[in-house]
């Protein structure tokens, strides 16, 4: 029986969100109007806040009616039925919530309605900004809750809705002609790719990111609006500091997710999607350079108004690009085209004419100063570093947008196939370097005269240790990567070692601001902590990208496959079930297939596994322990997690460690073969393995030719080279997969076989049930035998063994060295730290009106970029 109330209370949710979002934006919009204020009336404004209160009532019932039709497996509603499984785990049901587009966008409102009531219940200090800045959340608001209206009017459709059901969804589908209550069993389940724990909170942590990039622009447009042309910095810059340092993280998260669930051998490469997230984070820190920069010296307010406006039409722009389908091919992590297409654009461009109509405007009325920057002044080299940004930026956007000009084009029937380069690594690489030198030159330099004396003498003082400092370090590691072998590179490129020596001064120089600032007040140090994280996360991507090591050369000799390509004959070892290869320092070997049980820590080798008709389910063949504790014993039935996944034990020998990896693989129907790295970290570098090529599980093995042994207890025969000793039989009350009753009879043979390195003991079963003979063989992966027990001649008594041998298994390995990656990590932590005591800072000097700001050296206010 479908259940259709739960998804009318979420569709009339909908309705209610968005009719609510409209009243809100209203009513906030005649409480911002300048009679309004005057008379003192605040009618519009409690109705605005109860409309925005009903608003937000109606997006929580909205996530609840979403996330029960997936957590109690409504199958009847497409939603649940295409994004989730009956055997997914909660937190990966979770995952499924925002798989959608739907429910990404409800993600988004959330969001919003959090920092909507937030910014409405900030105190008195805020109140003259309510108004304008909530009309302008509210206005958001209607157009995403547009997104999941799903309002079809004749041809006209507006919005996608998360509660259509299956039956209307596939109208044609023959099932439903038949049984218009049909419900299907199970879903399709969420994409291999997303089940992973990064997947559960770093979409969440992106879409704050993006839901906070509105509270700067929101304050901007309001002081647009309500000719507050300076005094909407204040209270705007913490919200810009959390709305910079949720997207990074958020960026950041996805990096790691992809370092550690794809196998490109990285955790950038890229994408459009990628891109188009860190094209607005690029710009909206570069705002946050200029607003601080007015703070100070009342210069770069124009700056601050079009860097605040851009990065949040630039994450309008990334939606576009990531939703409207218009990226075809070209990204492996876009949305397919909902038909919303043409209600992103409005969207889009509805903003973008809105503030560039505001900012045409009100251009002259801006303030302005006429005061000339000097070359030892720290505002030049913050508008010098925002510039830079915004031009690395621009060129990442102007590349990642050449599906928008062929689709541009194409509109105006003019054929365009342009394509994004074949290399986009190397060609993004080329600017992106050198940005990276400028940014480190500038966060080192504008540190310093920041909080010095803007003179010739002051600044010498304050640079000499710096550059002390990293030319003795630099130098250090530069002779100590070419002369002797202590790293598993050598720092020679010029350009490289230019990126290390200014990211090492960069550390150096904000550290020495660090020391100088503990004698007075830690707590505005904020900026030169973000700043060291920057430079430390520029070292890092030098090293882990720039000197990233293939250690899995093929250096046999031999072509794996004329159909594989040529990366993968020429950077992988093929390894042979149980037979060591050397590969660089290490002894490397393949020791089977392992799958996740539930209850039992680590992985369990297959072999002690007898899959049942149930995907799911197994039964062990033998008793299963880890650590020294038995956890099944043979015959017991046990629950698989994700068996569509196996995990490849591979182990690592040195004279100075061995440990053991396994990487992981699936090979999907629709998506090929898609392995997981497994990744050992050490104290200077990782090391980073995954498979290229495994046999296809799913296909049938080309066993050989039956061959017959009749035997006796004691005799030895020879399979495929291995000696095999037949020791007897024994009657078993027990067949895995096998319900034996009164009268079933069943014994197994006991076989042992000499392997390379081990002995391996077979027990092919023969039984008679239901007084029909069947057969269970047993099969040695290791060694590439299948053993049947075919039949018993009790008169002689010898027993018939038949043996099938096949090609071993395998598998095809990429490994490579990663120097210096944990150094990004530990960098984006440190860089969050800063920006975290940033926002800290700057809530505490908050409220409206200027104030004054805290003193360092004598007649000279201190900011922290």
């Amino acid at each position: 029986m479908i259940n259709t109330l739960i998804g009318d209370f979420g569709h009339a949710s909908v309705i209610v969100a968005f009719v609510a979002a409209i009243v809100a934006s209203y009513a906030y919009f005649m409480a911002a109007r300048q009679k309004t204020e005057e008379s003192g009336d605040t009618s519009w404004r409690k109705l605005a806040r109860i409309s925005f209160y009903v608003h937000s009532a109606a997006v929580i019932a909205i996530i609840f009616c979403l996330f029960n039709i997936i957590y109690e497996h409504r199958y009847e509603y497409y939603y649940a039925w295409s994004h989730s499984s009956n055997h997914l785990p909660v937190h990966y049901m979770i995952s499924c919530f925002w798989e959608g587009q739907e429910g990404s966008f409800l993600l988004w409102m959330f969001w919003h309605v959090a920092l909507g009531l937030v910014l409405m219940n900030a105190g008195k200090k805020n109140k003259q900004w309510e108004a304008p800045v909530m009309a302008i959340f509210s206005f958001v608001q209607i157009f995403i809750s547009s997104m999941i209206l799903g309002v079809v009017i004749g041809d006209f459709k507006l919005g996608s809705s998360p509660f259509i059901l299956m039956r209307d969804f596939m109208a044609d589908a023959p099932v439903f002609a038949m049984d218009p209550n049909f419900r299907p069993a199970d879903g399709t389940g969420l994409n291999p790719l997303l089940q992973n724990y990064w997947m559960v909170i770093h979409p969440p942590t992106l879409f704050l990111g993006y839901a906070a990039a509105l509270v700067p622009f929101a304050f901007a447009i309001a002081g647009l609006w309500k000719g507050k042309f300076s005094e909407w910095i204040r209270p705007a810059l913490p919200w810009t500091h959390f709305a910079a340092v949720s997207l990074g993280i958020g960026i950041m998260m996805g990096a790691y997710w992809a370092y550690e669930t794809l196998n490109f051998g990285g955790y950038w490469n890229w994408d459009p999607v990628e891109n188009a997230v860190y094209i607005p984070w690029l710009v909206l820190v570069g705002g946050i350079h200029t607003m601080i920069a007015y703070r100070r010296s009342k210069q770069g307010l124009r700056a601050s108004f079009i860097l605040v406006i851009t990065s949040f039409i630039l994450i309008l722009y990334a939606t576009f690009l990531t939703r409207s389908g218009i990226l075809g091919n070209a990204s492996v992590h876009s949305f397919t085209d909902l038909g919303l297409s043409g209600q992103l654009f409005t969207y889009m461009m509805a903003f973008t004419v809105l503030s560039i109509a505001l900012l045409v405007y009100n251009w002259k009325k801006i303030p302005t100063t006429e005061k000339e920057l000097s070359t030892y002044s720290a505002e030049f080299w913050v508008f010098i570093g925002s510039a830079v940004l915004c031009l690395a930026a621009f060129q990442v956007l102007v590349t990642t947008s050449i599906p928008v000009y062929n689709s541009f084009l194409g509109f105006f029937g003019i054929d365009s196939n342009a394509a994004l380069p074949a290399d986009q690594v190397e060609h993004y690489t080329k600017f992106q370097l050198w940005a990276g030198v400028a940014i480190a030159i500038l966060t080192g330099v504008g540190q310093l005269l920041w909080w010095k004396k803007a003179n010739k003498k002051s600044f010498k003082d304050a640079i000499t240790m710096p550059i002390m400092l990293t030319l003795l370090f630099s130098s250090l590691v530069i002779i100590l990567s070419n002369k002797f072998d202590i790293f598993t590179f050598k720092l020679d490129n010029p350009v490289y070692i230019l990126l290390f020596v200014v990211s090492l001064f960069a550390v150096f120089a904000n550290f020495s601001i660090i020391l100088g600032l503990l004698q007075k007040k830690v707590t505005l140090s904020g900026g030169a902590v973000a700043h060291i994280g920057i430079a430390l996360m520029l070292i890092g991507i030098l090293f882990s990208s720039g000197y990233s090591n293939i250690i899995s050369q093929n250096n046999s000799g031999l072509l794996y496959s004329r159909e594989f390509p040529d990366e993968i004959n020429r950077d992988n070892v093929l390894l042979w079930r149980n037979t060591p290869v050397q590969m660089d320092r290490f002894k490397v070997s393949y020791h089977g297939q392992f799958q996740e049980v539930e209850g039992v820590p680590g992985y369990v080798n297959k072999e002690l596994l007898y899959q049942t008709d149930d995907l799911y389910k197994a039964i062990a063949r033998g008793r299963i322990e880890a650590k020294g504790k038995v956890y099944f014993e043979t015959g017991d039935t046990l629950d698989l997690i994700s068996p569509e996944n196996t995990y490849y034990e591979v182990s690592y020998e040195s004279d100075k460690e061995n440990f053991v990896l396994y990487p992981r693989a699936q090979v999907n129907p629709n998506m090929g073969l898609l392995a997981s790295p497994d990744i050992k970290h050490f104290a200077d570098k990782d090391l980073y393995t995954h498979v290229s090529t495994v046999p296809d599980p799913n296909e049938e093995k080309d066993w050989g030719e039956l061959q017959e042994y009749e035997l006796s207890a004691g005799d030895t025969i020879v399979i495929n080279d291995y000696i095999a000793v037949f020791n007897g039989i024994e009657q078993i009350d027990q067949v895995p997969g096998v319900k034996l009753v009164e009268g079933d009879v069943a014994v197994q043979a006991a076989m042992k076989i000499m392997g390379e390195r081990k002995n391996y003991h077979a027990h092919p079963v023969l039984m008679i049930k239901d007084q029909m003979m069947g057969r269970v063989p047993e099969v040695i992966e290791d060694l590439g035998i299948r053993i049947t027990f075919l039949n018993i001649d009790t008169e002689n008594h010898r027993f018939k063994i038949g043996v099938n041998v096949t090609q071993k298994d395998y598998i095809i390995l990429k490994a490579m060295e990663k120097p210096f990656v944990n150094i990004l990590w530990i960098g984006t932590i440190i860089m969050s730290i800063g920006f975290v005591m940033a926002i800290m800072r700057r809530n505490k000097e908050g409220g409206s009106g200027e104030g004054k700001a805290p003193k360092v050296k004598a007649e000279r206010k201190a900011q922290v970029a």
